[in-house]
């Protein structure tokens, strides 16, 4: 009788399922640690659940710029925007772009509705304005004003030969000529006139007084005296105070604040003289002769004019009324020299420059200049109560999903329904960690529809688990005990739940970018759970079941394994024949099939 030859181990053998068990723990301890390290212990809540306000604008191109819409200007716009809503005081404020030509602007709760929108629904507002004085941004005490010391030097700032300029530091007036320069401006804007003399600067002291009479002298002077005292007392540190200077009218005086190498400055600043309409067109290049990067500016000719004109008069003044700032949404982007006056319709700003700094000055002036202005698409508002509301129902609805799932697997599957839950809470965690940490990371918000995907992943990830376990009992029915079963099961089983899993992701990565706004919350929690789903089968369904085949409670078949193969109808166990000898009518060998896959 010939011997049956040695069984060999099926395809998908066991492995090292302690390999993968501790690659996934390894991946949840340092998730969990970071999210601790990060102090992001819970995820990041969108308005719909938070509570505040989301508008939704949509850009739109003006007459003969068909161009004007891509991605440097709504880059452009963005940043522009953010600092709008800054400007209103709030925090965690999301402004972001979705498709093309739309931006979400999200605002938390406590900001008011209207305001919001007059900030981030107009286009930007960009101004030419003659430099009265400057300082560094921190308040000034009064005997500190008027000791004529100075107050703070700028940092290098653009300067050039033949266009708009600045030195390596400016030097500040003293208390009483910056409010000799704001009287000038108040009486007669952008003309250039002599700073008057002592005598009748003491003369006009003298008879300003809390009594006087509101004559028009009196009231230039008075107007004066406070945006000095304003100026003074500024903190362009304090956010609260920088975004009060933003609603500035454009033909008034008024202050500004501006940031250079980490050090904020604050301005007064005459009535614009010159406004971003009038800029034709600005980019940041590179001057092949010296080697330098610098920004040139093309006005319009109705701005050649205007530019020309308030650049001849400022050549002819000292420092720092010499100086014109480029005023952005109230926040002063540069402050260069002049030297002369530029008439060409032409101009440059050079000096300090890199590349990058000189194609964002570029950007921002060209911006102030096309025509690429928003309209609102949508604008939800949902308050704190209600947003609490919609999130208690969405756990609600999720423990719901969660504790019928449970209850199908404990019923159908007995002991297999633990694998199901422990891969299910494994899942959980990665979820959660990933989540919390993606709040700080990409500035992804857990909304609504986001806690409508995670539920709806419950389900997907279930699916895995019933497809294997399912795989599996077919192997018992034919007659395999369960080490082989489970083995056999795996190759079919992961063709199917990676075919299912791959429709799911492509179907959520599809809606994700189709769509726009809060949609995008749930197909982007819908393509992460299904990515986790594939991980957590892999990594650590597959690997238990492997080790459970080998605990008796399991491979007996016990009643309440869920694999009993009575309780399944298994078939007896699979056998074929051997002749023996050359006698067709010889004894045969029963051998069982599992000898060679056991």
């Amino acid at each position: 009788m010939a011997a049956p030859k040695k069984g060999r181990r099926p395809t998908g053998a066991q492995g090292r399922p302690g390999r993968s068990l501790a690659i996934i723990l390894i991946a949840m301890v340092a998730l969990t640690a970071g999210m601790f390290l990060t102090k992001q212990t819970t995820p990041r809540l969108g308005i719909d659940l938070a509570g505040g306000t989301s508008i939704t604008l949509k850009a739109k191109s003006e007459p003969g710029k068909p161009d004007a819409i891509n991605e440097t200007n709504m880059a452009t716009a963005i940043g522009i925007i953010e600092r709008r809503v800054n400007g209103l005081g709030v925090s965690e404020a999301e402004v972001q772009q979705q498709g093309k030509d739309h931006i979400i602007v999200n605002i938390p709760k406590g900001t008011n509705e209207q305001q919001a929108r007059e900030q981030v629904g107009t286009t930007a507002q960009l101004y030419f304005r003659p430099v009265l004085a400057k300082s560094e941004g921190a308040p000034v005490a009064p005997e500190a004003s008027s000791s004529g010391s100075p107050s703070g030097s700028p940092s290098a700032a653009p300067s050039g030969s033949g266009s708009p300029s600045a030195s390596a530091a400016t030097p500040s007036s003293s208390a009483t000529s910056q409010g000799r320069a704001v009287s000038e401006a108040l009486k007669a804007p952008n003309a250039p006139s002599p700073s008057p003399s002592a005598s009748e600067s003491k003369k006009a002291d003298d008879k300003a007084t809390p009594s006087t009479s509101p004559s028009a002298p009196s009231a230039e002077e008075s107007a004066a005296a406070d945006l000095q005292a304003k100026f003074a007392a500024l903190d362009c540190s304090n956010e609260a105070q920088r975004a009060a200077l933003k609603v500035a009218k454009p033909e008034e005086p008024t202050l500004a604040c501006g940031k250079s190498d980490g050090v904020w400055y604050k301005w007064v600043l005459g009535p614009a003289a010159v406004n971003g309409q009038d800029v034709k067109d600005a980019k940041g290049i590179i001057d092949p002769q010296r080697g330098i990067w610098i920004v040139t500016m093309q006005f319009t000719d109705k701005g050649a004019d205007k530019f020309g004109k308030i650049t001849g008069e400022l050549a002819a003044k000292q420092p720092p009324q010499n100086q014109f700032a480029i005023v952005l949404d109230g926040e002063v982007i540069s402050d260069p020299n002049v030297r002369e006056a530029l008439t060409g319709g032409n101009a440059e700003i050079s000096g300090g420059f890199n590349q990058q700094s000189a194609m964002d000055l570029g950007n921002m002036l060209s911006y102030g200049a096309l025509p690429l202005s928003f309209q609102e698409d949508s604008v939800t508002t949902v308050s704190a109560a209600l947003g609490g509301e919609q999130l208690k129902a969405g756990l609600i609805a999720g423990a719901i999903g969660l504790a019928l799932v449970v209850i199908y697997l404990l019923a159908y599957y007995r002991g297999l329904a633990f694998v199901a839950i422990i891969s299910l809470i494994v899942s959980g965690i990665l979820t959660y960690t990933i989540m919390a940490l993606l709040g700080k990371g990409i500035g992804f918000a857990l909304n609504l529809p986001a806690v409508c995907g995670a539920i709806v992943a419950i389900g997907i990830t279930a699916d895995s688990f019933i497809v294997y376990f399912e795989r599996i009992r077919d192997e018992i029915r034919e007659g395999r005990t369960l080490r082989p079963a489970v083995e056999r099961a795996w190759p079919r089983a992961r063709r199917t739940i990676l075919v299912s899993d791959f429709v799911s992701f492509l179907a959520a990565a599809v809606l994700f970018i189709v769509t726009v706004g809060k949609v995008q919350g749930f197909a982007f929690t819908l393509g992460l759970t299904t990515l986790l789903d594939v991980v957590v089968v892999f990594l650590f369904t597959k690997p238990v079941m492997t080790l459970l085949a080998r605990t008796n409670f399991f491979a007996s078949g016990h009643p309440w394994s869920g694999l009993d193969p009575k309780r399944l109808g298994a078939k007896p166990p699979l056998r074929r024949s051997r002749r023996t000898g050359s006698d067709a009518s010889a004894a045969t060998v029963s051998v069982p099939v599992d000898a060679k896959e056991a």
